[in-house]
């Protein structure tokens, strides 16, 4: 089922039309591919229904072994701290997490794709540290595995929602199809009525992808969707966070079948502003356990504005003159970003 989103509730993608060996009927994923375009272009955030893809129990199995992890003694927990490693792949502890400046209410454990010659001392090229819960490691894999090839897919619908030409997405192919992907297994705890902050402050993501599976509690994740003239209505006892920027903060609960999916800045770069990433934040009131899998570009992908996305900016905007976006080396894109993050000598955050 695809929808259509509204002032207050984001779109909801069917990405079947696209999976399987035999390209599905071409009205159907040319209609596929525009609901992703106008999606990126107008929320940078969309649910993606995944029931023709995956059984419903994988994800919610990952919640339980992460449910499971989180309530293991602080110092079993502590084994798999990041300080072990490249303060990038390992455990965090609560409050460790920082976002503009204030702890974030929630702990969490981070994998990176494994590297060649890992070096703990080298920014995210360390190993990846896993809890010896029976079951967790192979579980986990086969998620990295099942959102890689959802990453993939993805990204060729998008390519045909922006115009590219065959040979264009085979080019634009070679830049993802060895993801540097992250994934993170996160636990929230209620967030204190004192807590100067919030579970997680609002940010946007810099990356490509962002597929995220949460337990089913409500008013958690909330998306800043611009609207002018619309004055949005802040949390109750929390600062605001959305700058003089006019529009509203409406929640994206989770929807059975459906991850929630949004666009990184990488996106950004590569439409030349056309697709923006989205600022999003968490406010938990109740315990709640998140599984966001980041799908990122290889390492040494050069990102730069893609011709098609320049097509369309000529063609909906006469005369627009804006520059075009600097090329960069994601590697280098995330190296730069990793740290200042965590309340500890740490490099390396995703959210």
């Amino acid at each position: 089922m695809t929808s259509p989103g509204t002032l207050h509730k984001l779109p909801i993608i069917d990405i079947a039309p696209f999976l399987g060996s035999n390209p599905g009927d071409p009205d159907n994923r040319a209609t596929t591919a525009q609901a992703l375009h106008n999606a990126c272009v107008e929320y940078g955030f969309f649910y993606l229904n995944l029931e023709a893809y995956l059984d419903p129990s994988e994800p919610e199995e990952l919640v339980r072994l992460g449910r499971e992890f989180f309530a293991l003694p602080q110092d079993e927990k502590d084994k798999l701290s990041m300080k072990n490693q490249d303060h990038a792949r390992g455990y965090a502890r609560l409050n460790e997490n920082v976002t503009n400046g204030k702890a974030d209410n929630h702990e969490g454990l981070d994998f990176y794709k494994p590297v060649d010659n890992p070096d703990k001392a080298k920014s995210v090229w360390g190993e990846n540290q896993w809890p010896t819960i029976p079951g967790f490691k192979v579980k986990y894999d086969l998620w990295v595995e099942k959102m890689k090839t959802l990453g993939l897919i993805l990204m060729e619908a998008m390519s045909e929602g922006l115009g590219m030409t065959r040979e264009e997405w085979k080019d634009l192919r070679k830049q993802v199809d060895d993801s540097f992907w992250v994934m993170r297994v996160i636990g929230y705890p209620p967030l204190p009525n004192n807590h100067d902050g919030f579970s997680c402050g609002a940010h946007r993501d810099y990356g490509c992808l962002t597929f995220l599976h949460a337990d089913p509690t409500p008013s958690a994740l909330q998306v800043f969707l611009k609207r002018p003239g619309e004055t949005p209505s802040d949390t109750p006892g929390l600062p605001q966070e959305h700058g003089h920027e006019e529009g509203v903060w409406i929640d994206a609960d989770p929807i059975p079948g459906c991850v929630v999916c949004n666009i990184g800045e990488m996106w950004e770069t590569w439409t030349n502003g056309l697709y923006r990433s989205t600022l999003h934040r968490v406010v938990h009131r109740g315990s709640n356990y998140r599984v966001p899998f980041f799908f990122e570009p290889n390492f040494d992908a050069v990102v730069e504005p893609l011709a098609a996305a320049s097509r369309i900016k000529r063609k909906d905007i006469p005369g627009d003159a804006e520059s075009m976006r600097k090329a960069v080396v994601y590697g280098d894109f995330l190296v730069s970003k990793v740290g200042s993050n965590f309340d500890v000598a740490v490099k390396g955050k995703y959210d």
